[in-house]
């Protein structure tokens, strides 16, 4: 009988997606009994005391999304199995010249490739799905998400090779899955794409819920209101810690609905009148491109679509039904010659002001299909992502430049966030009542003010807990803390380079692009040493050689000597030469000019 309530116990512990809280509690009874069923009694108790193990803590260890905007992974480990939620890219920033994507450090994860039972995705954003491809070459999972996410990241998967090593797995909003010792469940959440979701994580440490991005809408453009029903149950059944996205916990009230954007597009195209209409916007927004297409269809517009992400996106979700478009509505950018102004809208990426989007080469004329002029009413529906600023700001001016009548979000509404504001992350923390609060997906200033936004709603301070990536944050019921950290932070891609680009030669560049570089190229005789010819100076980006002669005869002089007295020094090793000339034409130049440009001896044996 003991061993029957032993197995009964065990099995309660490993019920699927049933709370702690609500786990039959099979102690030790006070049943006053006396002779042989007292004593019955106590073996029972004793039994099932031996049979019940300690509860192991929870492990979440953010790789990135934490003190930084995008690249968001984060992986949980319990009693030796782990999964990963996320893997998204971010963008480089003006300290990182000639990059192409910034993704996490994967050491890691490879590092315990065996223990991993798979990677959930919350939804399609590049900043979630991004570095997959990258992830793939070192080390391949099982991945789950939703119809419209997968969808994407099958293109990426295809455009990498990888598509045929993948295992992708759709889920919907309700489901439950079973990964190791994780029970994952999926919420419909609201954000500016389809197919968002949250995710609870039940371990035998508690439960964990993770909001991925999201907003509270309650006039959505697909008429999916977010779950909030699920979130109060599980908050009234109990929640170990809630992570939630802190975008936008610097702004106060709620973030307005999308159907505004719809209202607002509906006017400005009646504005545009005769002119031909250009809206740039996220290519993932799905349901702002929907509501631009449902605008042209009421005008009479035709349709054409400028950039290549713009247009795997709009393929991949026609495709899957989340965009509908009319037949004979879409036009080839091609073809855009064969109609006025007035018949045509073009939507566009490049609202970011990115170097190598679209709308970037309108603005400066390298457009191969589109020439900007005054016929043109152009609206950029984004608000530019913290450091893009400037960026944004030269593409508005430039297109002002060519005559263009260009709206941005400043002055109509334009564009509305995906992020919830500061009243939606209250309700999240009020429904859920967490334990313990780590906020994540921001600055450290986003996730400061979020901290305090918890506070300011009950969490007790004491259990929230601001992380940076890299930190194993272990968890239990009774506590939570940082253990240790492991190996985390930035990978630069560049090309086809992935991690070659270190802080080395970023410096470099940097240097380059700043002071430019002199190449003091020198022939020597291999067997007396001597200079048979140069030095030979070549500048690029430094000064203007041909108003400069001056400068570089005394270089010259300067470069020789410093050779002549190696030579006088029996100094034969050509890297301490190398060494003495680059020392020396510095340190000149920089008394001449102000300027360090980058030297770079080169010693031919002739």
């Amino acid at each position: 009988m003991a061993e029957n309530k032993a197995k009964n116990t065990e099995k309660a512990k490993n019920n699927k997606f049933k709370n702690n809280n609500q786990k039959k509690n099979y102690s030790k009874k006070s049943t006053a009994k006396t002779g042989s069923k007292a004593q019955t009694a106590s073996n029972k108790s004793t039994a099932a005391k031996k049979t019940k193990k300690p509860v192991k803590p929870l492990h979440i260890i953010p790789l990135g999304g934490l003190g930084e905007i995008g690249k968001n992974i984060t992986v949980y480990e319990y009693d030796g199995d782990m999964f990963l939620i996320d893997c998204g890219m971010s963008f480089p920033d003006e300290e990182m010249p000639g990059i192409d994507i910034v993704i996490p450090d994967f050491s890691f994860i490879e590092k315990n490739a065996d223990k991993i039972k798979g990677l959930v995705l919350t939804h399609g954003h590049e900043d979630h799905i991004g570095a997959i491809p990258y992830l793939f070459k070192v080390c391949k999972m099982p991945v789950y998400g939703t119809s419209l996410t997968l969808g994407l990241v099958e293109g990426k998967l295809k455009e990498h090779h990888l598509l045929d090593l993948a295992e992708l797995t759709v889920i919907k909003p309700g489901d439950k899955i079973k990964l190791g010792k994780f029970g994952l469940e999926f919420i419909h959440v609201n954000h500016s794409i389809p197919d968002a979701i949250a995710v609870a994580v039940e371990t035998p440490a508690g439960v964990v819920v993770q909001t991925g991005d999201f907003k509270i809408d309650t006039t959505p453009i697909d008429g999916e209101v977010i779950d909030l029903a699920r979130f109060a149950e599980l908050g009234k059944n109990g929640v170990l810690a809630l992570l939630s996205d802190s975008t936008n916990a610097e702004r106060p009230g709620y973030t307005q609905s999308e159907r505004i954007v719809g209202d607002s597009f509906s006017n400005l195209f009646k504005k545009a009148e005769n002119k031909r209409i250009l809206v740039a916007t996220f290519s993932s927004n799905i349901h702002r491109i929907q509501q631009i297409i449902d605008e042209a269809v009421r005008c009479g517009r035709k349709v054409a679509l400028s950039g290549r992400s713009m247009q795997n996106v709009v393929q991949v979700a026609s495709e899957l039904g989340y965009l509908n478009v009319p037949e004979g509505v879409l036009i080839d950018i091609d073809m855009i010659k064969r109609y006025m102004p007035e018949q045509l809208v073009i939507i566009t990426t490049g609202s970011q002001g990115e170097p190598m989007s679209a709308l970037r080469r309108m603005a400066f004329g390298d457009h191969r299909k589109v020439e900007i002029s005054s016929r043109d009413f152009i609206i950029i529906s984004a608000t530019p992502i913290p450091g893009n600023e400037k960026l944004v700001t030269k593409v508005i001016n430039e297109l002002l430049k060519l005559g263009a009548q260009v709206v941005y979000e400043k002055m109509y509404d334009v564009h509305v966030s995906g992020h919830a504001c500061q009243e939606e992350l209250k309700i999240m923390l009020e429904l859920i009542k967490p334990k313990f609060f780590i906020p994540v997906h921001g600055e450290q200033k986003h996730l400061s003010k979020h901290a305090s936004l918890a506070s300011a709603v009950g969490v007790n301070e004491k259990n929230i807990l601001i992380a940076s990536i890299g930190n194993v944050i272990e968890l239990c019921n009774s506590y939570m803390k940082v253990t240790e950290t492991v190996p985390a932070g930035s990978v630069l891609v560049d090309g086809f380079g992935v991690g070659d680009v270190g802080n080395v030669v970023l410096r470099d560049r940097k240097h380059l692009a700043e002071d430019g570089i002199i190449v003091a190229a020198f022939a020597v005789d291999p067997v007396t040493n001597e200079v048979v010819s140069g030095p030979e100076l070549i500048s690029r980006g430094f000064v203007y050689v041909k108003e400069s002669e001056q400068l570089f005869f005394e270089a010259r002089e300067c470069a020789c000597d410093i050779i002549e007295k190696c030579y006088l020094s029996n100094i034969r090793d050509w890297n301490t030469v190398k060494a003495r000339v680059r020392d020396g034409l510095s340190k000149f130049l920089y008394e001449q000019t102000g300027r360090s440009p980058m030297i770079l001896p080169v010693i031919l044996e002739v």
